[in-house]
């Protein structure tokens, strides 16, 4: 039985090396011409294959990214577990990525940018962390993550998640009727949400009108959460006084696209959290390891939930 490791030449001679470490009976293989479709057990991808029906003895599918959105549901069987990247790299640089841009923006760094090219030597008022209210749209693991560093700075901090969660030291909402008076008293909006047909566009006028005026956002999602000519008006109108943007859809933008030069605005290419690959083949091996012992792997996703 065969592991086809269906991503880039750099990670898959990584992942070859583990696994000849780590699971020296499981075979890795990149190409899987001259290897019968029924000898793969477990496939690492960011996308299906269009083709994946004939591999009739598949088990799991992991992606090589956190997020699981691009794979259709209608071309996984319903038998194959499709499972997430958890590994300490996406963590930390995603702890890392969110930490920066929150100062950022507390700090109006885009602002002190600006006036460097115009030559302006000038202070910006800005609050204290104490009174800068921030909040997570999202309660996940890499939520969880961003929170305990961002705990230390003295920011309030509040999250907002589809079902009822407890966090020490964050004021909780959920569900649909908690969703305004979250945005109502959050001052900077981190949204770390999966894309699901309930988050898809959630980003949009009239979210942005229910923050508080001043309000900015950093956006760390899916792509497709976002409405971009709506963020742009809100930042125009003034109502946003800034946006961190590291998803787009498309990715990526075109050249003529607002966001690009945007005075408010910081765009980053999709950076913020990238596999890492010898932390990634460990926590495949590993759950290659909690597979064949019959225990769920770590982040399995709910299908009907798409996370």
């Amino acid at each position: 039985m065969v592991f086809w490791f269906n991503s880039d030449r750099e990670r898959g001679r990584v992942f070859a090396e583990a696994f000849a470490r780590e699971l020296p009976d499981l075979p890795l293989v990149t190409d899987i011409s001259e290897h019968d479709p029924d000898e793969i057990l477990y496939i690492l991808t960011w996308t299906a294959p269009p083709d994946l029906h004939r591999f009739r003895n598949l088990k799991v599918v992991f992606s090589i990214g956190a997020g699981v959105d691009q794979f259709k549901s209608e071309i996984l069987p319903p038998k194959v577990m499709l499972v997430r990247m958890v590994e300490d790299g996406i963590i930390r640089m995603m702890q890392e990525y969110v930490t920066l841009a929150v100062l950022a923006l507390h700090r109006k760094l885009k602002a002190y940018v600006g006036q460097q090219a115009d030559a302006v030597w000038q202070s910006v008022p800005v609050r204290q962390a104490a009174e800068q209210r921030v909040g997570i749209l999202g309660l996940g693991m890499l939520a969880g993550a961003v929170i305990e560093r961002l705990k230390p700075f003295g920011f309030p901090l509040a999250a907002w998640s589809r079902s009822e969660r407890q966090v020490e030291g964050v004021e909780c909402y959920h569900g649909q009727e908690g969703l305004t008076p979250f945005l109502a008293r959050t001052d900077i909006l981190i949204c770390l949400l999966p894309l699901t047909q309930e988050t898809e566009g959630l980003l949009d006028a009239r979210l942005f009108e229910t923050l508080p005026a001043g309000a900015a956002l950093v956006h760390v999602g899916r792509g497709a959460q976002l409405d971009h000519d709506a963020l742009i008006a809100a930042l125009d109108a003034g109502h946003l006084s800034g946006a961190i943007v590291d998803v787009t859809e498309p990715e990526p933008l075109p050249p003529e696209h607002g966001f690009w030069r945007h005075p408010k605005i910081i765009l980053t290419p999709h950076i913020a959290s990238v596999t890492q690959p010898e932390t990634a083949a460990r926590a495949v091996i590993n759950n290659i390891k909690r597979h064949r012992d019959g225990l769920d792997p770590i982040g399995l996703v709910d299908r009907e939930r798409g996370y």
